[in-house]
C-alpha cells in the first residue's frame, strides 16, 4: 500500500526539552478549524490512526502528516514562525520540508526497527498480565503479540487488508518510566524485527499523535541532521 507522507522539521533558537503533547496543544489552539491536526470535531474526539503526529526528536520539533494530513500541514506551514510551549517561547530559525511516497504493507522478509520514543504497549488489562509474568520469555511473547495487534489496528484504520500473518520478534526492550497527561505510565524502548514495512517516524501503539511509539528503521539516517 502506497501512502504519502510529509515531515516538517522545525529548528528553534533554543533547545526544546518539552513534551510533544505541548506542540500538539499549541497547533490545536492556533489552528482549531483543521480537524486532522488535533482529532477533535467540536467537543468530540475523532477515533482513528492520527493523520498528523507530533514529535520532539533530538531537541527538534517534528510534525508528520499522512495522506489527508498533508493538505492541512501545507496550509499552516508558512504561518508557523514562533511557538509557545507552556511557559517557554521558541523562534523558528529554520524549516525543513520532506515529502515522500512511502509503503505500508506486509513483506516477505523482516526489517529491523527501533523505538526512538517510548512505546505505550500496555493497557490496564495487559499491564496486570505483564506484571504477573515471571520470566522475560513470557513478557517478550506478550509484547510481540501486542505489537502485531498494533500493526493490525493501524492497517484497519488506514484501509489496508493484511493478506497473511504478521510475525514479530522483540530483539531487545527495556522498561522506561514516562507520563501521559500527567499520569505515570510504563513505556518501552528498544528494537524489534517484523515482516512489515513501516515508514520512518510513524508512531505505534497508544497516543502516537503525542509522539509516543515513534519508530525508525535501523539502517536509516537521522532526518533531523
Amino acid at each position: 500500500m502506497n501512502l504519502k507522507t510529509l515531515i516538517i522539521i522545525l529548528k528553534t533558537d533554543l533547545k526544546v526539552n518539552q513534551a510533544a503533547a505541548k506542540l500538539r496543544g499549541f497547533i490545536a489552539c492556533k489552528f482549531p478549524d483543521h480537524i486532522l491536526l488535533h482529532q477533535h470535531n467540536g467537543d468530540k474526539f475523532v477515533y482513528s490512526y492520527p493523520w498528523v503526529q507530533y514529535k520532539v526528536i533530538d531537541e527538534h520539533l517534528i510534525v508528520v502528516g499522512i495522506n489527508e494530513g498533508l493538505d492541512d500541514l501545507k496550509k499552516i506551514y508558512t504561518d508557523i514562525n514562533s511557538i509557545n510551549l507552556g511557559e517557554s517561547s521558541y523562534e523558528i530559525i529554520e524549516k525543513k520540508f520532506v515529502e515522500n511516497d512511502v509503503r505500508f504493507e506486509l513483506m516477505s522478509f523482516f526489517h529491523q526497527y527501533m523505538f526512538i520514543d517510548p512505546w505505550l504497549a500496555l493497557n490496564e488489562k495487559n499491564y496486570e498480565k505483564y506484571q504477573r509474568y515471571g520470566t522475560w520469555k513470557q513478557k517478550k511473547a506478550l509484547l510481540e503479540k501486542i505489537l502485531i495487534g498494533n500493526i493490525l489496528s493501524m492497517s484497519k484504520s488506514l484501509g489496508y487488508t493484511v493478506p497473511a500473518p504478521i510475525k514479530a520478534n522483540i530483539i531487545n526492550m527495556k522498561e522506561v518510566p514516562t507520563k501521559l497527561k500527567g499520569t505515570p505510565m510504563l513505556g518501552f524502548l528498544g528494537t524489534f524485527s517484523i515482516n512489515f514495512e513501516i515508514p520512518d517516524y510513524w508512531g505505534i501503539g497508544k497516543s502516537v499523535s503525542r509522539g509516543f511509539g515513534t519508530v525508525k528503521k535501523r539502517e536509516t539516517d537521522d532526518i533531523s541532521s
